[in-house]
Parts: C-alpha cells; sequence; structure tokens
C-alpha cells in the first residue's frame, strides 16, 4: 500500500496530506542514502581499495587499512542507526494507518525479509566495530603486524558476508511484489 493511496488524483492535496508525505519521503531518503553509504562503502573497501594497499608492506597496509576502516565504520555506525530507525518508522507508520482504515495489517514477506536480514546486518557490523576492529587497533598500537593482517582478514571475511546479505536484501526489496 503506497502512502498516497488513498488519495484521489483529481483532487488537490489539503496542507495535511502534503507534510506527512514529504515526512515519509524524506525519511526513505535518509533510509537508502544510509544504505548506499553502507553497502557502496563495503563494495569500495573490498574490491578496490583491499587489492590497491596489498602491494604495500604490512606496515604501512595494516596502518593505512586501520585509518580507513575506522573513519568508514564511523560512517556506518551512523548509517546503520538511521537505517534501522528510518525503517521501523516507515514499517509502523504503514501498520498504523492500515489499523486506522480498519485494514488488518500483514507485513510483505520482502518487508520481513529485509527486517530480519537488517538486523543481523547490524549484529555483524556490531562484532566488525566492537570486536574485530578493537583487535586491529591493538596490533596497530602494539606494531603486531602479522596480529594486525589476521584482524583485516577477519573483518574481510565478515564484510564479505554483510555484504552478500546487503545485496540479498536490495534484490529481495526490488523484486518484491508489494515494491
Amino acid at each position: 500500500m503506497q502512502d498516497r493511496a488513498h488519495l484521489r488524483a483529481d483532487q488537490p492535496l489539503t496542507q495535511s496530506q502534503i507534510v506527512p508525505t514529504m515526512f515519509y519521503a524524506a525519511l526513505k531518503t535518509i533510509h537508502l542514502l544510509s544504505i548506499i553509504v553502507w553497502i557502496g562503502g563495503m563494495v569500495f573497501a573490498h574490491f578496490f581499495l583491499r587489492p590497491a594497499v596489498a602491494k604495500l608492506e604490512a606496515p604501512e597496509r595494516v596502518r593505512l587499512m586501520h585509518d580507513v576502516l575506522g573513519r568508514f565504520f564511523n560512517a556506518v555506525l551512523i548509517a546503520a542507526g538511521l537505517v534501522l530507525a528510518t525503517g521501523t518508522w516507515m514499517i509502523g507508520r504503514m501498520a498504523r494507518q492500515m489499523v486506522q482504515a480498519g485494514v488488518k495489517f500483514n507485513m510483505p514477506i520482502e518487508w520481513m525479509v529485509m527486517a530480519l536480514l537488517g538486523v543481523v546486518m547490524v549484529a555483524i557490523f556490531g562484532h566488525i566495530r566492537f570486536a574485530l576492529y578493537k583487535r586491529l587497533t591493538n596490533a596497530v598500537t602494539a606494531a603486531a603486524w602479522p596480529a594486525g593482517g589476521a584482524a583485516l582478514a577477519s573483518i574481510r571475511l565478515w564484510v564479505s558476508i554483510n555484504l552478500v546479505i546487503g545485496v540479498v536484501i536490495v534484490a529481495v526489496t526490488l523484486f518484491g511484489a508489494s515494491s
């Protein structure tokens, strides 16, 4: 059910209809831009940055990846929070509108997949950011380059998993019946 499904094409929008519609559009835009930052950053780091820095010696490679990932993970922390908040609000709003209209709310299967896998992605990111990145930081601080390389390998594995999940979410959402 689209946000404007109750509106007739031959009637002009009233102020009480425009503001909620614009707010929903703004939240959806924030939601999508946050996803683009997150998934796009994973693609960049995995397929472009990592192969390029592989030519560097271990100390330079590990330090550079530590610095880049630190900045990226801070951005993803914000993006993940925005994705969760906006997604929850949009689903809740749709449920509330349907209940107010006297219709039972049945969340579409692709929304359930999106929400469930999105929470899984956030949990995986939490592990990457607060456990694996901490190991990387400790290795850089101690100049323990083999440990830093091992931490980077773990981060790469979990980022790969999150990237696959993110692509699945996008595919399910785009190809879903209620999109």
